[in-house]
């Protein structure tokens, strides 16, 4: 499927981890899996989890002024509990929340994602089978495999007739524009049915998009926390939290600043990537504030220079300016993002087109600009005197270079 354009367009997406792990502020699933908590504590948190303050329309509200043009929503963790009102399986919260977020997102003119995981490490079929090839003196987790020889497949079958139950009723009753599979890493392709899992879907929602983790089926790349050094080809996203938790965890009050989380979005568009910023719900589902801050901090970084953002594509290859950058859709103008007050020129290397003008985005003010050297295919640098201070924007400056044509750039060696 050729990949929808809204998605590489929308530059920012929020990720939502919201779920009974919100009520102890334990980490989601991983916890009890992983016996840092006893699984009849964890499974507690069912009985105690309230959503009393849960207001879609507030979060779709926050996430346009953020900048975000979509928002995905743990509508499944590993722990199996749903967030619809499910008629497969016996966890969910007897409660509809994905309706009124994917009605609240529309509203506001946002897509609509939906986060499912693969794996299920409370359901009674879950623990079954085991990935092909996996090592057999590698130690079992009780909770996602067994034995070679305690294999059940009936009860596998069973676990995919109950997967594609729920999948069935996400994509028929709520149409996500995208969905976000998880957990892809417990089973081999062939043992989930990637190719029928992605038909099942395309079925009820044609133009879906599926992340990576549908392996095959995938339609981009998605990088998780640790931010690309060399991009991606194709379509990417980087998911990354604003503090070190996904959902919300009552001790984790290490957040990113502003201008990191600024850093971060710009470095990402400029590799051609969108950023899926997280934030983890409180459990009576208001968003900290911390967070609501640092999403209402980038919206208006964002407003401030929506025509480097949106519209554009991935920038310069590294070495060409030093800082992130974009392109206009018609390749005719290059956004030069400033991170750091300019101590001299700002140069920019291998530029081939000619510069008919350079502006500071926001306020207009044009800059000097030159270009110096250059031998035969070998073109000079362009010099762009620095901006005065009150051009200089708290956190980023971005620079307008209008070029005479589209852009053209030299990536030789130059003369031996």
């Amino acid at each position: 499927m050729p990949m929808q354009p809204w998605f590489t367009d929308a530059k920012l997406g929020i990720f939502v981890h919201w779920g009974i792990y919100a009520v102890d502020g334990v980490q989601e699933s991983w916890s009890f899996y992983d016996d840092i908590v006893p699984h009849e504590r964890y499974m507690s948190q069912l009985d105690r989890f309230t959503g009393a303050r849960y207001d879609p329309k507030a979060w779709a509200d926050l996430f346009a002024r953020a900048g975000a043009k979509y928002a995905v929503l743990t509508s499944r963790h590993h722990d199996g509990v749903a967030l619809w009102d499910t008629a497969y399986g016996d966890l969910n919260l007897g409660r509809d929340y994905l309706g009124p977020y994917a009605e609240a997102l529309r509203e506001q003119g946002l897509k609509v994602g939906l986060y499912y995981s693969h794996s299920d490490w409370n359901h009674p079929d879950y623990a079954s089978t085991r990935k092909p090839g996996r090592p057999p003196e590698l130690e079992d987790n009780r909770y996602s495999e067994v034995a070679a020889e305690d294999e059940d497949l009936a009860a596998w079958e069973r676990f995919i007739a109950y997967r594609d139950g729920q999948i069935t009723e996400l994509a028929s009753r709520f149409r996500p524009d995208l969905m976000w599979f998880d957990g892809e890493w417990d089973r081999s392709e062939e043992q989930w049915r990637i190719p029928e899992l992605a038909t099942l879907i395309r079925s009820y929602v044609p133009h879906v998009v599926l992340n990576a983790r549908m392996l095959s089926e995938g339609d981009y790349a998605t990088p998780e926390q640790g931010a690309p050094v060399v991009p991606p080809d194709g379509p990417w996203e980087l998911c990354l939290t604003i503090n070190d938790s996904w959902g919300y965890q009552h001790q984790d009050h290490n957040h990113k600043s502003l201008a990191q989380l600024i850093r971060y979005f710009t470095e990402t568009i400029g590799g051609g990537g969108n950023l899926l910023l997280d934030v983890g719900p409180m459990e009576d589902g208001t968003i900290p504030q911390p967070q609501a801050e640092r999403l209402e901090g980038l919206g208006e970084w964002i407003r401030r220079h929506a025509e480097a953002v949106y519209g554009t594509g991935r920038g310069l290859p590294a070495g060409h300016h030093y800082g992130p950058s974009t392109l206009s859709a018609d390749r005719r103008t290059l956004y030069l993002t400033l991170f750091d007050v300019p101590r001299a020129e700002i140069g920019v290397r291998g530029l081939a087109t000619a510069v008919n003008r350079v502006t500071v985005l926001g306020t207009g003010t044009e800059l000097d600009h030159r270009v110096v050297g250059g031998l035969h295919e070998a073109v000079g640098v362009l010099w762009i005197d620095p901006p005065a201070a009150a051009d200089l924007d708290p956190y980023a400056t971005v620079l307008a270079v209008e070029l005479d044509g589209e852009l053209e750039l030299y990536r030789g060696s130059g003369r031996f």
